[in-house]
């Protein structure tokens, strides 16, 4: 069953002196959510594929006077371990630590049925959405135990509980997604002061959300910015103790 964070109001200080990495930072959910940890104290690390994209964000936070963030574009379809290897190792060298993981990137890929899915579609989106995550996660579990009180974030999808015709690899992932978080989050229980959970977004206006429903008018959905109190709670130390759990961002 989802949580639901209601009227959560977040400290303007929550996330104070905090190193925390966002990926898909350049767009939609993830854009948002580093201008607004951005603007509770955390020093964000932009991870994207398109590096103009991140340097608008990053020009963004400056300039509503947020904590210098720093830039590393990846693109998480092309990405193996070695890359992932090698950004843990940047990241430690700059930072020493890392306080906050929020797993945003993701494909839509096709939707249609599965016998028309294409293949290389399939594993596009399975590798940005699925293997990335694990990647960056495996690799950056070190920089998180050296934490006071590390989180991860997996971004999760109503698909990704209950299957629906023509999501194809896009629910599928979703469901490894949610796999992915219980298994990490029990496997750090007791052992860890890492939390490791997930958020369903629900319906946001997004470049994403307007190429699956390409009818739909997106005043009727919410923006990025009125889901950010659920993100802010996982990531700063309200939620401490909290793991292992699905979130729904949606408070209406």
């Amino acid at each position: 069953m989802s949580e639901v964070v209601r009227d959560y109001r977040a400290p303007k200080d929550l996330l104070k002196d905090k190193i925390i990495l966002v990926t898909g930072a350049g767009d939609g959910i993830g854009k948002t959510a580093a201008k607004t940890f951005a603007a509770h104290g955390a020093t964000v690390i932009l991870l994207g594929r398109t590096t103009p994209k991140l340097e608008a964000v990053y020009d963004e936070i400056e300039a509503a006077g947020g904590p210098q963030p720093a830039i590393f574009p990846m693109d998480l379809n092309e990405a193996r371990i070695e890359n992932f290897e090698h950004f843990a190792e940047a990241v430690d060298q700059e930072f020493g630590r890392l306080d906050g993981l929020l797993h945003n990137a993701g494909l839509l890929g096709q939707r249609t049925p599965i016998a028309s899915y294409n293949f290389a579609t399939w594993q596009q989106v399975m590798q940005v959405n699925v293997n990335a995550a694990f990647g960056l996660s495996k690799t950056l579990l070190p920089l998180l135990e050296n934490s006071k009180a590390g989180s991860i974030i997996f971004t999760s999808s109503g698909v990704g509980l209950k299957g629906r015709a023509y999501w194809g690899a896009y629910s599928v992932s979703k469901f490894a997604t949610e796999g992915l978080m219980q298994v990490l989050a029990d496997e750090l229980d007791g052992v860890s002061s890492i939390r490791v959970n997930s958020i369903n977004p629900g319906a946001t206006r997004t470049n994403m959300r307007a190429a699956a429903y390409p009818a739909e008018n997106p005043q009727t959905v919410a923006t990025p910015e009125e889901i950010m109190p659920t993100y802010l709670y996982l990531m700063g130390e309200d939620s401490l103790g909290v793991s292992g759990k699905q979130f729904n961002a949606q408070t209406k």
